[in-house]
């Protein structure tokens, strides 16, 4: 049974939200303060977190972004700021998934299931390895044990999407990754027309890396198919522009 924290002070809307998926097998916690909502989730005990951005302390981004830097929990934000700007900012910033209230409580059930079949596998091979077992490209290290990122020795911090990302470009790296394949492998669902989520996620990846200790970009776009991440012997092939 999947443990579920949602961070919300929406009273009724909220009592309702959490006797339905109760009733469809999650075991859920509510806070209504995004500062006790933190507390709760960096303690390790909950699969996934549903977030609420209007709250009566912290402005939810900001709970967001202290979830996102301290833990791999996946995030998905359920508010009536259904602006496409506040959609954009909350998956730029590591967010799962995005739904405006008032929502259907069906989609954000499958919502959910999409975002925890995702990372059940991550956690299935993690508990099973008994080593784990690490990518290296460069001076770019993944431990997919830890899901820890090191550069030239140094953590770099990423969420949870961002790390997934990564790893699918590092586990193929110098060949070219499709839209379609990082936006079914990373965010568990289907390429639809004008869905530009995944480019936003690696802009943001992109900053967090910087360029290489060979002085190149680590990722290149190939304009309306994919990504590649680079390695120093295929530059030439590759060039040098970037989108």
């Amino acid at each position: 049974m999947e443990r579920l924290l949602m961070i919300d002070n929406d009273g009724k809307a909220t009592e309702e939200l959490s006797q339905y998926l109760t009733r469809e097998g999650f075991c859920v916690d509510t806070v209504e303060r995004g500062s006790t909502g933190i507390e709760r989730a960096t303690a390790g005990q909950y699969d996934l977190v549903l977030l609420d951005i209007q709250l009566p302390d912290l402005n939810g981004f900001e709970v967001l972004n202290q979830l996102c830097s301290r833990t791999t929990i996946p995030v998905v934000i359920v508010t009536a700021r259904g602006d496409d700007i506040d959609k954009i900012v909350g998956l730029e910033m590591g967010a799962d998934d995005y739904l405006a209230k008032p929502c259907n409580p069906r989609e954000l059930l499958a919502r959910l299931r999409v975002v925890l079949r995702r990372i059940r596998p991550q956690r299935v091979r993690a508990a099973a390895s008994p080593a784990p077992r690490k990518l290296k490209v460069g001076d770019l290290e993944i431990n997919l044990g830890t899901r820890m990122v090191l550069r030239g020795g140094e953590i770099v911090e990423l969420t949870s999407v961002e790390f997934n990302l990564l790893r699918q470009l590092v586990a193929n790296a110098g060949e070219l990754v499709s839209r379609e394949k990082l936006i079914r492998e990373v965010l568990g669902r289907a390429l639809s027309p004008c869905d530009r989520s995944i480019d936003v996620h690696v802009s943001k990846l992109r900053k967090k890396l910087g360029i290489s200790a060979e002085g190149f970009d680590r990722i290149k776009t190939i304009r309306n198919e994919g990504y590649i991440y680079t390695l120093a012997t295929a530059i030439d092939q590759l060039g040098s522009g970037r989108c």
